[in-house]
């Protein structure tokens, strides 16, 4: 008998416009590495909670942030060359890519109740995890001094860590509501 791959499937699913809406959004917001901004002014923790809140497959919330990630790594490796495929064979990239997992099962908590004060709470939680993460791998790769310094030299990059998690959950977040009121098809709970 032949194997249906069909079935698991939900109705429609493959034909609607949400998870390519969902996908085609995180795409565009990861490339935005590639325009010049602030060191650590980045998308890389609201994409991950924005795919985690929005992607009804958890397959789906945690496939593709990693995946856009990925691509715009790519991209950034071709425009810096080798100086930053470099950083393909770090530590960091394993911690980087670790922090996107983590912040998209953060984001799992938004489900079906996204508010503006919840993507301000768990956009601060996820920056802090993400300086507490990559800090602590730098602290065992880099600071000679401890940990605490490298905390503490990692203070004035967190804030441009926050002021960049907050920009794009604000995007994201912000027009995929506008977007809702447009398309009918994008009003459920999780796509």
């Amino acid at each position: 008998m032949p194997h249906d791959t069909t079935s698991r499937l939900t109705p429609g699913n493959a034909l609607t416009p949400g998870p390519w809406v969902l996908t085609a959004m995180i795409v565009v917001a990861a490339l935005t590495r590639l325009l010049p901004h602030p060191p650590n002014f980045s998308p890389v923790e609201a994409v991950a909670l924005f795919g985690g809140a929005y992607f009804a497959s958890r397959q789906l919330a945690l496939l593709v942030p990693l995946l856009a990630m990925f691509v715009s790594d790519l991209a950034l490796g071709l425009v810096h060359g080798g100086i930053y495929f470099d950083y393909f064979a770090s530590v960091h990239f394993i911690g980087i890519y670790a922090c996107i997992a983590l912040s998209t099962l953060l984001g799992f908590g938004l489900r079906g109740r996204v508010t503006g004060p919840r993507v301000l709470g768990y956009s601060l939680a996820g920056s802090l995890l993400f300086f507490l993460v990559t800090n602590a791998i730098s602290g065992t790769e880099f600071c000679r001094a401890g940990l605490l310094s490298c905390y503490a030299a990692g203070l004035p990059f967190f804030q441009w860590t926050v002021l960049g998690t907050l920009f794009y959950a604000a995007l994201l977040f912000g027009g995929f509501a506008l977007l809702r009121r447009r398309v009918p098809q994008l009003h459920a709970q999780t796509i």
